[in-house]
């Protein structure tokens, strides 16, 4: 008896561990999750203005229900897929065994997103020749900020894939008249578009990265402390 209620009061100790390891990496997936998407609908919010302001996209009167003159359903969508990107970048690093090998720290986040603005702003405000010269700049641009923030073939990959699918999205709302642009070249959407879901999805990428990478660091201090 006396063993059997060693064995049995020894178990929790050796599970316990075990179990507050896997409760804090799901808090910590949960406060990146929340931290991403709330990413998400700022910058949402912030450039969808831009493109309003300018009279590149239009949405109807019915469906516009904030300050920032967007609709309603899209800070969310923002938002769920910048959390969705921005937990498979590093996830996606895991899995493949390749390394992020640039200097990570926030401030080279930041920039990040500051170039990533300043190509939306690009788009919005900057008047070219024609549609073909604006598309061929934003692609180099987005391009180049993978060059400069990333370079991961991962990073590049899920960069054109997310893209294309968002893509694709996006003229499957215009076709059913949700918004619409002004002046579309490439089907129902202009052909810039891509370039600019690129370079979102390798911005929220990098945020990702490196809010998993702060998790990393402190959960590493505390195994040293142990």
């Amino acid at each position: 008896m006396a063993e059997d209620s060693s064995l049995s009061g020894g178990a929790p100790m050796h599970r316990g561990p075990y179990i507050s390891m896997i409760t804090n990496r799901t808090m910590n997936l949960l406060i990146r999750a929340a931290m991403l998407f709330m990413v998400g609908v700022f910058l949402a919010l912030v450039l969808n203005l831009l493109q309003v302001q300018r009279n590149v996209t239009l949405f109807p009167p019915d469906v516009i229900s904030s300050i920032f003159s967007s609709a309603w359903w899209l800070p969310p969508c923002c938002g769920t897929a910048a959390a969705l990107i921005g937990l498979l970048y590093p996830c996606m690093d895991r899995r493949l065994g390749e390394p992020h090998k640039l200097k990570r720290e926030w401030s080279n986040v930041m920039r990040c997103v500051a170039v990533f603005v300043g190509i939306n702003h690009a788009s919005a405000k900057v008047d070219f020749a024609n549609n073909v010269q604006l598309s061929l700049t934003l692609a180099a641009l987005s391009v180049g900020l993978w060059w400069t923030f990333d370079r991961s073939r991962s990073g590049f990959g899920l960069g054109v894939i997310i893209a294309t699918f968002a893509t694709l999205a996006t003229q499957l709302l215009v076709y059913n008249g949700v918004f619409q642009y002004t002046s579309p070249d490439f089907l129902y959407i202009r052909s810039w578009l891509p370039c600019i879901f690129f370079a979102g999805v390798i911005t929220v990428g990098n945020i990702g990265r490196q809010l998993a990478l702060y998790e990393y660091k402190v959960s590493q201090e505390k195994t040293h402390q142990d």
